[in-house]
């Protein structure tokens, strides 16, 4: 199964914490998933499949499930019940209809160096591979000591959202070097034109 052309790289903006909630990510500053090529690099890059998995038989509809699971984890993360729970409500049956389904099958083969590595029984399905991302999101949801720590990025425009695992769970931002930095400069003009002033 690890045969064939690897997929390309794809760099997450930030780890996230857990895997839904990298998909998340995948929507912000733009659409980052505006293509097949960039759905395998995510598939690959966020832990999906093992490296060197071939997934050239990904699609056009790939591309729409994994927009569409990307929006119900976004619904039910953000919780946005109340005044719009007949989305929220459907969001919640479509990721555990999601979850429901088989996700693709681990092995252990030997390499050619005789250790052990993780390879797939078959290629892995869209559905098989969409049910692995909804079954995190149902993880998330559904243990009160992980959802008690996930955080939406303080940072001016910046939806992102994370796992704080951060010693004394006092993260603020997505990412330090990124919105930490903004808010940082912010203030250090903000300060400077109260001294000018």
């Amino acid at each position: 199964m690890a045969s064939g052309s690897p997929t390309p790289p794809y760099e997450l903006r930030f780890d996230a914490g857990r895997m839904c909630l990298d998909l998340l990510a995948t929507a912000h500053p733009g659409e980052r998933l505006d293509g097949t090529t960039a759905l395998r690099a995510w598939i690959g890059g966020a832990g999906l499949v093992p490296a060197g998995t071939p997934l050239e038989h990904a699609d056009g509809s790939w591309l729409a499930g994994f927009r569409e699971l990307r929006r119900d984890v976004g619904l039910l993360v953000r919780g946005v019940a109340g005044a719009q729970a007949p989305p929220y409500g459907v969001a919640l049956r479509r990721v555990n209809e999601a979850a429901r389904t088989a996700p693709p099958a681990p092995l252990a083969v030997r390499a050619p160096d005789g250790r052990l590595v993780r390879e797939l029984a078959e290629p892995p399905g869209c559905a098989a591979l969409l049910a692995v991302v909804a079954r995190d999101a149902v993880e998330l949801l559904t243990d009160p000591v992980a959802w008690a720590a996930v955080r939406e990025c303080e940072g001016d425009n910046c939806p992102l959202v994370y796992v704080d695992t951060s010693r004394g769970r006092r993260r603020r931002w997505c990412s330090s070097e990124v919105c930490g930095n903004r808010e940082r400069v912010a203030r250090h003009r903000r300060r400077a034109a109260l001294t000018r002033a």
